[in-house]
């Protein structure tokens, strides 16, 4: 095979090896414990509308948690636009801890102003 062809080959499996790596960093859902399952209220103290997830931090029991919520797409087709995600409004947050201890929470459900939105 003439080294070009062998050059773009290596080049082609490198790109795909890249991407799929970046695809499962994305998706590497396993990090968190389905086990523990977490449900407080909570004011928002930052929020991140913005993908490919958006994103708030609370405190609870005296730690900044960062709350990965959904991709706003979804958010905004099942009712939940930017709007209503607003620094000191108080919401109630349901999802799964980091298995490693981290502040964070991938959040399966939230409620906000009475409504209770699907994030997954």
């Amino acid at each position: 095979m003439p080294r070009i062809l062998q050059a773009r080959r290596c080049a082609s499996i490198l790109v795909c090896l890249l991407l799929a790596a970046a695809a499962w960093a994305h998706h590497g859902w396993s990090s968190y414990d389905t086990s523990k399952v977490m449900k407080f209220d909570a004011a928002l103290a930052e929020v991140r509308y913005r993908n490919p997830h958006a994103e708030v931090e609370v405190e609870h029991e005296g730690t900044r948690w960062l709350v990965i919520l959904a991709p706003i797409s979804r958010m905004q087709a099942r009712g939940l636009p930017a709007e209503l995600l607003t620094v000191g409004k108080v919401v109630t947050i349901e999802g799964y801890p980091r298995s490693d201890g981290t502040a964070e929470l991938r959040a399966e459900r939230i409620t906000v102003d009475g409504k209770t939105v699907e994030l997954r």
